[in-house]
């Protein structure tokens, strides 16, 4: 049985994603992989590993590979580059798939090489590497190929990368190591501070999503948080409110606020009217964060609205850029 062999990859810092022509999103999993220390083998990859995150024993570790979009460890991203793809496209395909990577839009051509080479030896036939933000406006639903200026701002897990897209590519991009784990490290750092307990990344990242607030949020939220007391050294459970997380998230927020700024003001005019006619585009899964869509509005004063399907818009994005532009240029 032949299936189809285009696919797409999300190579994210916090999740992988794989899209698979006329099949659509078929696996997200967290980009972490649980390592035998002593072996330094892979033991599992995705969400079993994740889980295992801050609850090793000794001869376990979970890793993540990718950091702030690029990759950190060679060698165990392209073992589980390759248990993906094997999982996403099965082993009964004869052929090997045409991958389509994207990267990060700052990516240098060193990263970019790193990127492709672990794909072709996780098993690809040909590879081809689309940058972030491109993607993200295809799997938004805009038509990036048009003489018209969008703006596009994906916020995942390592980078957020803002572009200003017209004919099919970035005019004036920007990628800023600022993201959804500057976030978590960010309540990490304020729980610290402020009630003395020390939290693991599971847990900042569940008070992000939870309660997580980067304009204040119309009422009030709490949740109970559990970690360890830094001055009795025993488990303690606090409850902490929205508010206390917009006070802990405004640094990281304000930076992203001020690199769509600075996009805005390097834009070409014509682009720029453009881009106040039709808005700002949010995806990725930092974009969820409530009311970081408001915050960018108030400072730009240009509306700002959250993609349809913000979390797999880069994956459907990589995808559809094979499966439609075959006949324009791919670039190499």
């Amino acid at each position: 049985m032949m299936m189809s062999n285009d696919i797409g990859i999300d190579l994210g810092t916090a999740s992988i994603l794989v899209y698979i022509k006329g099949k659509g999103v078929v696996l997200k999993e967290p980009s972490v992989v649980a390592l035998d220390r002593d072996t330094t083998k892979p033991i599992t990859f995705g969400e079993e590993a994740r889980l295992m995150i801050g609850r090793t024993p000794g001869n376990i570790v979970a890793v993540r590979p990718l950091r702030k979009g690029v990759i950190s460890d060679y060698t165990i991203t392209e073992k589980m580059l390759k248990y993906f793809i094997d999982k996403a496209v099965g082993k009964r395909t004869l052929r090997k798939p045409r991958v389509t990577v994207c990267i990060p839009s700052g990516a240098t051509e060193v990263e970019r090489k790193a990127v492709e080479d672990a794909t072709y030896a996780a098993g690809a036939r040909d590879v081809y590497t689309i940058e972030e933000p491109v993607a993200a406006a295809i799997g938004a639903g805009i038509d990036i190929w048009k003489a018209c200026g969008n703006m596009i701002v994906d916020i995942g897990g390592g980078t957020a990368d803002i572009a200003v897209i017209s004919l099919g590519g970035p005019v004036v991009s920007a990628s800023i190591k600022t993201a959804g784990d500057d976030f978590d490290e960010a309540l990490v750092r304020y729980m610290r501070k402020k009630h003395n307990l020390l939290i693991g990344e599971r847990t900042a990242e569940e008070i992000k999503i939870n309660i997580g607030a980067a304009y204040r949020r119309p009422e009030l939220v709490t949740m109970e948080v559990r970690g360890r007391n830094l001055v009795t050294g025993l488990p303690k459970t606090i409850v902490v409110t929205s508010d206390e997380t917009l006070e802990a998230l405004q640094e990281p927020a304000m930076q992203i606020v001020d690199a769509v700024h600075n996009v805005l003001e390097r834009t070409p005019p014509e682009l720029a009217a453009d881009i106040y006619d039709r808005g700002i585009v949010l995806t990725g899964g930092g974009s969820l964060i409530s009311g970081l869509d408001a915050l960018i509005e108030e400072k730009t004063g240009i509306t700002t609205m959250i993609a349809e399907e913000p979390l797999t818009a880069v994956a459907i994005g990589t995808g559809k850029y094979v499966e439609s532009y075959n006949g324009r240029s791919l670039d190499k």
